[in-house]
């Protein structure tokens, strides 16, 4: 985990050290749960799939970067796909939404992530992209805080940590 730089909107880096060893980089750019998991899975998918044509830089991952336009390259459009199913089943969500439009409440959401056996932030998180619109249940999201739970596990540079050198 890398403390972003200031205006950067890196989320997420996939590379290769050699076949055998891919590496994972993400930045926590956005303290919520649901872009955690979404950039986590959507990093995976670039190491499964074996996209080791160069380092990949994932930066804003939100919004029509985070689709499955035909504007994305074929590799982010099946990265953005495999993380969002990750985060709540698409079928699931489609269904919830189509059955609640277009009072979509609190309590019917978290029951929803509950039936869903996801967590509230993930379920929230997908329908403010499928809505684009970021402001649904922010409060709501904003409570899933993501940081202070993965740092103290994680290799990070940043946030008053310093990665040390070996000689």
């Amino acid at each position: 985990m890398v403390e972003r730089l200031p205006q950067a909107k890196t989320d997420g880096a996939c590379c290769w050290l050699n076949d055998d060893s891919p590496v994972i980089g993400m930045s926590l750019r956005k303290d919520r749960i649901d872009t955690f998991w979404f950039v986590l899975r959507h990093e995976i998918e670039h190491v499964l799939q074996g996209d080791r044509h160069a380092a990949i830089i994932d930066a804003d991952l939100e919004g029509i970067r985070a689709g499955i336009g035909e504007d994305l390259p074929p590799e982010e459009r099946a990265a953005n796909a495999a993380a969002s199913t990750f985060c709540v089943p698409n079928q699931k969500l489609i269904l919830f939404m189509k059955r609640k439009h277009p009072f979509y409440y609190e309590k019917d959401v978290i029951a929803f992530a509950q039936t869903a056996t996801r967590h509230p932030g993930l379920v929230i998180g997908q329908m403010q992209f499928r809505l684009n619109d970021y402001r649904y249940l922010a409060r709501k999201a904003a409570v899933y805080k993501i940081r202070n739970h993965v740092l103290p596990e994680a290799i990070a540079d940043g946030w008053g940590q310093a990665i040390r050198a070996n000689h």
